[in-house]
């Protein structure tokens, strides 16, 4: 595994990540949950970023890891990095899903519970609500910190003028923001051009989640939407109407430039993020062993020609 400093300060993480978005909710196979996060670790990945929604049901992802962390982990707590987040509906009522004081902090208790932790490495904001005042949700993490609960504190999802606002503040309470975490993918590269400047001026950490699209930078849908994906799972976040035909053909040509660059698609599409030397980790999700050890398998090749850079652009723009 590659190492990556994280922004100003003195954390290290694995240029991959290992995200619990899917696929470890109480819905899904626990003994393939256990083997992709103990695959995860024995290949080098410390980093394990979850959120208190993530399942289903919301929470369950938490407890599935916790209940790993027990029976396998307890003895490497010291060797591993763990996040988790809060902001979106989690609980019913008007506390259950917002930015507010209220809702960070409950939710930062619950997922130590859940996750049988005593404190979290880094805790983040997962949105900005709209509604919470930003200096609010930023003293909740500051107070959640020093109450070491947490030993960081990050950002997720922030608009860039609310991004460099929340790291003003952080930074002026010494409890600065170590990582910013914002969706990036060859299909999805708004971010660079807004964020991650903001992140790197502040001395932040860049890590990206959803760098695969939801799959759609594998080949699972070169051919059709198979029953096993997750555009056909009913409780998936990439839905059928978003496998749409041109992004099936973009990811059939980059899938020929990757196997020219004797990679598959999905390493590939992990390659070309962390080529942006401002990133620290990419968040790689998995549905099995295999395709964990697949996509870490991108840092064996992380260096790209100026003519595959090209040809690589000028399919995303079509």
């Amino acid at each position: 595994m590659i190492y990556r400093r994280c922004g100003n300060s003195g954390i290290e993480l694995p240029a991959i990540s290992l995200g619990l978005w899917h696929n470890f909710g109480d819905t899904d196979d626990f003994g393939n949950a256990r083997r992709m996060l103990l695959t995860a670790f024995d290949h080098g990945v410390c980093h394990f970023d979850i959120a208190n929604n993530y399942g289903p049901a919301p929470g369950s992802a938490e407890t599935t890891f916790g209940k790993v962390l027990k029976s396998d982990l307890s003895a490497h707590r010291d060797e591993l990095f763990v996040s988790s987040k809060a902001g979106h509906d989690m609980w019913p009522g008007v506390y259950g899903g917002n930015s507010s004081r209220k809702n960070l902090i409950a939710s930062c208790n619950a997922s130590l519970r859940r996750t049988g932790l005593e404190y979290f490495d880094v805790f983040y904001s997962h949105r900005y609500d709209g509604v919470t005042p930003v200096e609010e949700t930023m003293q909740a993490l500051i107070d959640i910190v020093r109450s070491g609960k947490a030993l960081y504190a990050g950002i997720s999802k922030y608009p860039p003028e609310l991004q460099r606002y929340a790291c003003e503040i952080l930074a002026e309470a010494k409890v600065p923001c170590l990582l910013s975490q914002y969706r990036y993918s060859m299909f999805d590269r708004e971010a660079a051009d807004t964020n991650f400047g903001i992140a790197a001026e502040a001395g932040s950490g860049i890590i990206v989640f959803s760098p695969l699209a939801q799959g759609l930078l594998t080949d699972k849908y070169l051919d059709g939407i198979p029953a096993d994906s997750r555009a056909a799972r009913s409780t998936g976040f990439l839905k059928v109407d978003q496998v749409t035909a041109d992004k099936v053909e973009k990811a059939r040509k980059l899938n020929a430039i990757a196997a020219g660059r004797g990679q598959s698609l999905a390493q590939m599409a992990l390659a070309w993020i962390l080529a942006d030397g401002r990133v620290t980790s990419v968040i790689a999700g998995a549905s099995s062993p295999a395709q964990l050890k697949d996509s870490l398998g991108a840092i064996d090749r992380l260096h790209f020609s100026a003519e595959e850079l090209a040809e690589i652009n000028a399919v995303l723009a079509g």
